[in-house]
């Protein structure tokens, strides 16, 4: 294997400060799309919590389709907003997290690993109890899939069952990866590579 020459490690720089000006643009982007989606259904949540004195938690998020009626729910752009946001963060922090405490690490780690369980628990519970439902829709030869609700864990304020998977999904995917890296990061450090 050669040793690298001057150029080569100037061309690996440059492209390393363009990699992480990529990941900072779609970091923006990722939030500013986040940010919109959560003030309009917070919004909207309010007007229809104003008008009917109810509202179920993601509903709108998932009756709104973007661009057009028949495309992506805004619930799957927060889902995929969220996670690519997430990825980009890492990229850009990495750096930064190599200097944290190995006891601050060990007590991230435990969060990390707490909120990936609870996540993965509540995206299988949400998806039995939405098969489920859809299953007894459909014997009954009713199919809406979108629009089932679970009231719990306040009978007033009912989770929207689509909106709850995707959010779970995205939480699972972000803190899974988070316990991954930490884990990877302790494994290299303990081996020296």
């Amino acid at each position: 294997m050669q040793p690298r020459s001057d150029e080569t490690d100037d061309n690996y720089a440059k492209g390393y400060v363009k990699s992480m000006l990529v990941y900072k643009i779609i970091f923006y982007i990722c939030a500013a799309v986040m940010l919109s989606i959560t003030v309009y259904a917070l919004a909207e949540s309010i007007r229809e919590y104003l008008a009917s004195g109810s509202v179920v938690i993601g509903e709108v998020l998932v009756n709104t389709e973007v661009p057009f009626k028949g495309f992506a729910k805004l619930v799957t752009y927060l889902m995929i907003s969220s996670v690519v946001g997430w990825y980009c963060v890492t990229k850009i922090g990495r750096e930064k997290t190599k200097n944290i405490s190995a006891k601050n690490r060990a007590i991230l780690k435990l969060i990390a690993l707490s909120i990936a369980v609870v996540s993965l628990y509540e995206l299988i519970y949400n998806f039995v109890v939405w098969n489920a439902l859809m299953t007894a829709d459909a014997i009954s030869g009713i199919i809406r899939i979108d629009v089932l609700n679970i009231p719990y864990p306040n009978p007033k304020t009912p989770w929207s069952l689509v909106f709850a998977t995707k959010m779970f999904l995205a939480a699972f995917v972000i803190s899974a990866h988070a316990f991954y890296l930490m884990a990877r990061d302790e494994r290299r450090y303990l081996t020296g590579r």
